[in-house]
């Protein structure tokens, strides 16, 4: 099988059940987008300070496929099978982050992302992730999408934040706090 397939030259593609919607349908906005946060996390999972995490990484990276099958799939078309997600993911993040939590000092202002590169990126995922969210919640109002979906991408965004955190303290970095100007 060949990668390009030209049939989607004319701005058109497929979803899962064959269905060929327009690229910018905002079906695809969502997917993308998930596909685009996928592809920050496994940049992030293979920086060195993420070894020991590495593989609760590549679980998320997982779950996003799901994501982006489910909503890559027609809702129209029952007969698709795809993977699903299950409340037990979104547990999985909230047990992580209550987990790196523990070890952090409690958060009285806002912080300013930053302060090392690993730091920044983790940022600049969850950024992605709260897109996703938007595009998600904006497809939502038009079209069926799975509930677990949008309280998935809101707990891995969760999850972003607080990684950002426990990499800035593995990393020995101080936090910056956001204080307006006067």
């Amino acid at each position: 099988m060949k990668i390009y397939t030209k049939t989607g030259d004319k701005g058109q593609t497929s979803l899962l059940g064959g269905t060929r919607v327009n690229k910018s349908h905002l079906r695809i906005d969502a997917y993308g987008t998930i596909d685009e946060l996928n592809a920050h996390l496994g940049f992030l999972r293979d920086q060195d300070v993420n070894q020991k995490r590495a593989e609760k990484l590549s679980i998320i990276q997982d779950r996003l496929f799901v994501v982006g099958a489910m909503l890559a799939t027609d809702p129209e078309k029952n007969a698709v099978k795809i993977p699903h997600l299950k409340k037990e993911d979104v547990l999985f993040l909230e047990a992580e982050i209550d987990q790196m939590e523990s070890g952090l000092p409690p958060l009285k202002n806002f912080i300013l992302p930053g302060g090392h590169p690993v730091v920044s990126y983790a940022h600049i995922a969850r950024t992605v992730c709260r897109r996703a969210e938007r595009a998600i919640i904006l497809l939502s109002e038009s079209s069926a999408v799975d509930e677990l979906i949008p309280e998935y991408i809101n707990r891995l965004s969760d999850y972003l934040f607080v990684l950002g955190r426990q990499l800035a303290l593995e990393l020995q970095i101080q936090e910056i706090t956001w204080r307006p100007a006067k």
